[in-house]
């Protein structure tokens, strides 16, 4: 098995790749699901401010929501400021009711069932966190941010064989979703995750093929080139992997370059910037400002 580090390289792939698919909206709230301890880097952002007095000020402003919320129970604005205060709070308890209310009046919108998902798998819910993914995918089976989620939770729940199962029934499907809808399964990014789970189960020839049929449909697209160079490299044919990752920066973004390149020398990469826009084309560089 991978050891942190290892898997970690080979999630950049999708995380790369997820500029592309999720909200920039959601993004800060995504983060704080994952890190319980945000509200300390914001404490340090402000070192005038003491921690309990942040944490009044926050609750202030709560409460403030919450008046508004009792007289306007639909009232997104409120719910929308209620949740990012409980997520500053690190309160993702707290943040379950906004985000269920959220979810509910905006069902077209899956952003906010992808973070209800997430806050449930947070507090241990697994099952309500399974069933979140598994509402918007019965009407969005493509979409990747549910997908992606679905199989991270599934692989956390040591079923690496069900992730695997999701992901090729949905690009089994692909041909007749996209006829009843153009475009609402991205056949390449679910690809992608495939090739992610085979690599980190270190099945590595179903994650070379599967990546393989991706570069022969997308030949512009880096991303598939960049996943079978990792796997190349995880492998320890160096000389194999060299060509690859130089072609995948060529293909790739400007803010991707040195990314790719760290990777290529085995270094962990630092964090590209996150400006790209949403459903930003994966080898057409975003205009500049």
């Amino acid at each position: 098995m991978f050891d942190k580090r290892n898997r970690w390289i080979i999630n950049v792939v999708m995380a790369i790749a997820a500029i592309a698919f999720m909200g920039v909206l959601i993004a800060p709230f995504l983060g704080a699901f994952q890190q319980t301890g945000s509200q300390t880097a914001s404490t340090a952002a402000s070192p005038t401010v003491s921690p309990a007095a942040q944490q009044a000020e926050l609750e202030t402003q709560a409460k403030g929501y919450q008046l508004v919320l009792q007289r306007e129970p639909n009232n997104q604005t409120a719910l929308r400021g209620l949740l990012e205060i409980r997520i500053r709070q690190g309160d993702i308890k707290g943040a379950i009711e906004p985000l269920q209310k959220l979810a509910e009046l905006n069902p077209d919108e899956a952003d906010y069932t992808i973070l209800l998902a997430q806050a449930k798998q947070r507090l241990g819910d697994r099952e309500g966190a399974a069933q979140a993914y598994r509402d918007i995918l019965k009407t969005q089976p493509g979409n990747i941010g549910a997908l992606q989620g679905f199989v991270d939770l599934m692989l956390e729940q040591q079923r690496p064989e069900a992730a695997v199962g999701l992901l090729q029934d949905t690009l089994r499907g692909a041909n007749d979703a996209n006829k009843v809808k153009p475009g609402s399964v991205d056949v390449a990014s679910v690809q992608l995750l495939l090739g992610r789970v085979y690599a980190e189960q270190q099945k590595f020839s179903e994650a070379i093929a599967i990546y393989d049929q991706a570069i022969d449909s997308n030949p512009q697209d880096f991303r598939p080139v960049l996943g079978k160079a990792i796997v190349l490299q995880r492998q320890g044919k160096n000389d194999d992997a060299a060509p690859l990752f130089t072609q995948a920066v060529s293909l790739a973004p400007a803010q991707y370059k040195d990314q790719i390149n760290q990777l290529a020398t085995g270094a962990t990469p630092t964090p590209a910037a996150t400006t790209a826009p949403t459903n930003m084309s994966p080898a057409t560089p975003p205009a500049s400002p």
